[in-house]
């Protein structure tokens, strides 16, 4: 089952917190939806599964609108909220009973899916306690077991591995995938290495908008062309910045240092002889060229330039 945004704009007073964006999911595709804190990402997965109502524009899964059908849409949607609320004074088990007759699952079968989502999510130890005694990366586990308990056909995922320590993460990652295979999942998290790793193909919303949406192999590629450079100049006093931004092909600096030396970073413009460039200004200037190495173009890189472009 697939989800289509079509020009979904949600409004809080003057701000607008989502403006005008459209994209698709499709079945069985596992989405990054990825943006800085306000860009939109909550306000729209809340639109999706109709905990919002949308300022204009609409949501469908698979033909059920979230307008004419909301009822429907929650039936085929399991979602794991960015705050995770959670009634910390009931049992595991008991929580997982009450998801389960709220999402309308057959008596006769809610015991079996306790059990299922339990072993699934790695819950088995601690099935008895109260959530409130949890710590924050189980209480993430209840959440996501809580998600699933109906089967849904959708899966809306935000921020689904917070507080959870690298192992954790790693196992959250493998059910993710492994849940891919059979549902459409679009999750958000600010751990840009666990999208790359999970996602088929990321969304990037800056400022209300879609920046990007496109594979991840896709936005390297298309980021390729502007290259970064680590640079690496000795006994040059004050100057060297002004020198290397007043080249032609060097976009920006910035000036940086590891613990024992320091460099600068530039960004070349896109298919612009930078490396030439400043290879005869150190001839020309006679400074000692140390170091001049290609930066490999990260999620981290392509996300940054696309958020931070409009200030």
């Amino acid at each position: 089952m697939g989800i289509t945004v079509q020009n979904l704009t949600k409004e809080y007073g003057a701000q607008r917190a989502v403006d005008d964006i459209s994209f698709e999911v499709k079945t069985g595709d596992i989405v990054g939806f990825l943006g800085p804190n306000g860009a939109g990402k909550s306000t729209t997965m809340k639109i999706i599964t109709c905990y919002l109502r949308p300022t204009s524009g609409t949501v469908h899964l698979d033909g059920y609108s979230i307008d004419e059908h909301p009822n429907e849409v929650r039936k085929r949607i399991g979602y794991l909220p960015e705050n995770n609320p959670l009634y910390l004074e009931m049992s595991i088990v008991d929580y997982l009973a009450y998801s389960a007759e709220l999402n309308q699952v057959p008596k006769s079968r809610i015991q079996g899916k306790i059990r299922d989502m339990i072993e699934m999510t790695g819950l088995t130890r601690e099935r008895h306690k109260l959530i409130g005694e949890l710590s924050k990366g189980y209480r993430q586990r209840v959440g996501l077991a809580q998600a699933l308990i109906h089967d849904p056909d959708v899966l809306i995922l935000d921020e689904p591995t917070t507080g959870l320590d690298p192992n954790q993460i790693i196992e959250i990652r493998s059910l993710i995938k492994e849940i891919g295979k059979e549902k459409t999942i679009m999750l958000s998290s600010h751990i840009l290495q666990e999208v790359e790793a999970t996602c088929d193909r990321i969304i990037i919303i800056n400022q209300g908008k879609i920046a990007a949406d496109s594979t991840t192999a896709e936005l390297k590629r298309r980021a390729s062309g502007a290259e970064r450079i680590k640079v690496q100049i000795a006994g040059t006093g004050g100057s060297v910045g002004d020198a290397l931004l007043g080249l032609p092909a060097v976009a920006a600096i910035d000036r940086d240092h590891d613990e024992k030396d320091e460099f600068w970073m530039v960004d070349a413009k896109p298919n612009q002889p930078a490396r030439e460039q400043i290879f005869k200004l150190c001839v020309e200037k006679n400074w000692v060229l140390m170091q001049m190495t290609p930066v490999h173009t990260s999620l981290e890189d392509i996300f940054r330039q696309l958020t931070n472009k409009n200030g």
